[in-house]
């Protein structure tokens, strides 16, 4: 949406939802029977927020179930082996886009890298992955997409419920209109897809007018990624992964293999005496993880540094990291070739 559309569908929980739900007793009724839980939701968002529980039932009364977001979120690409999942997203026509996104938009994104520490081919790559330099920021309405998770998908209605409930509290606090919030199935909003937890912690007002807009201000949207990566422990300069291989005569126990949680556990002196052949010139003291994945011919290891874990903390599987570090590599090489042939030209 345009930045001017944005701001006229600005308004609290209380505007515009209490003209069309507040009026009627029924809706108000019906929150419970549409939804179980509502009922400890509500009181929840009083207690945790002071919010008004009859603007928060009329909400609520008024979110849609929506089966393709379960039958999505079933599915999701993570689940796919690294091979096919590589292919989604290391293509040439979204290298060749995000290239030409970053020659678009190349001051706006070397200001803020430079403000935040982090490389501009990983600031692109994170966009490109998420939305395809913002091609498709969802067209789901957020506020359908949490209360279907939050209320209807028992496997992880703990974390939907509570970004939920941040998204109430962003609402209220930003003067977002909730009614009309759209994401994708998941309840991720925006250029960069940020959940409301942490557009409530890591958004940024880049352009300094008063209002973090992840719609409508490009500045804001690009430089919230950057801040994320920053608050996150990126460091600056350095690399993200490293490709290794295993020592045939080497026994690599399987509980060694990063799962879950792939911040950097082992110096790379101890993971050499796991038989882990790692090029000369890496510190011995730097800390890594070690990462598994599934490629075409067998099995592909990588050790993970500072910045892979960091990644994970933006989406938390390893082929999503993946993917943004080699799409950044590609974008970087692509980008400087380009400059360099353009400065060839006589």
């Amino acid at each position: 949406m345009t930045r001017m559309l944005h701001r006229l569908r600005r308004g609290s929980v209380g505007g515009l939802l209490l003209i069309i739900c507040l009026g009627c007793a029924s809706s108000l009724l019906a929150a419970e029977e549409q939804h179980p839980g509502a009922d400890a939701f509500v009181a929840r968002m009083v207690e945790e927020y002071g919010l008004d529980a009859d603007k928060v039932r009329a909400t609520l009364a008024a979110a849609e179930y929506k089966q393709s977001i379960i039958d999505a979120i079933t599915r999701p690409a993570e689940g796919k082996p690294w091979h096919e999942y590589r292919k989604i997203f290391l293509t040439r026509t979204r290298v060749v886009d995000g290239v030409r996104y970053w020659q678009q938009h190349a001051e706006l994104i070397d200001q803020v890298a430079a403000r935040y520490g982090i490389a501009p081919e990983v600031i692109l790559a994170i966009i490109g992955v998420e939305t395809s330099y913002g091609r498709n920021t969802g067209s789901y309405r957020v506020l359908d997409a949490l209360v279907t998770l939050g209320f209807y998908y028992p496997r992880r209605a703990e974390f939907f419920s509570s970004e939920l409930g941040h998204l109430f509290a962003l609402s209220d606090q930003e003067q977002l209109s909730i009614m009309e919030l759209t994401g994708s199935y998941a309840g991720a909003m925006g250029l960069g897809q940020f959940m409301p937890s942490s557009y409530q912690a890591y958004a940024v007002d880049f352009d300094a007018d008063g209002v973090r807009d992840l719609w409508g201000s490009l500045p804001d949207a690009i430089g919230s990624v950057a801040n994320y990566l920053h608050k996150h422990g990126w460091e600056s300069g350095a690399a993200i992964s490293i490709p290794v291989s295993i020592d045939a005569a080497g026994e690599l126990p399987q509980d060694l293999l990063a799962s879950g949680n792939y911040k950097p556990s082992r110096s790379i002196a101890e993971w050499r005496e796991h038989g882990i052949d790692i090029s000369a010139g890496m510190d011995d003291e730097r800390l890594a993880s070690l990462i598994e994945l599934d490629g075409e011919d067998g099995k592909q290891h990588w050790l993970g540094l500072q910045n892979f874990y960091v990644i994970t903390r933006y989406n938390r599987s390893p082929l999503y990291a993946m993917a943004v570090t080699q799409l950044s590599q590609s974008l970087r090489a692509a980008y400087s070739e380009q400059m360099a042939q353009q400065v060839a030209q006589p």
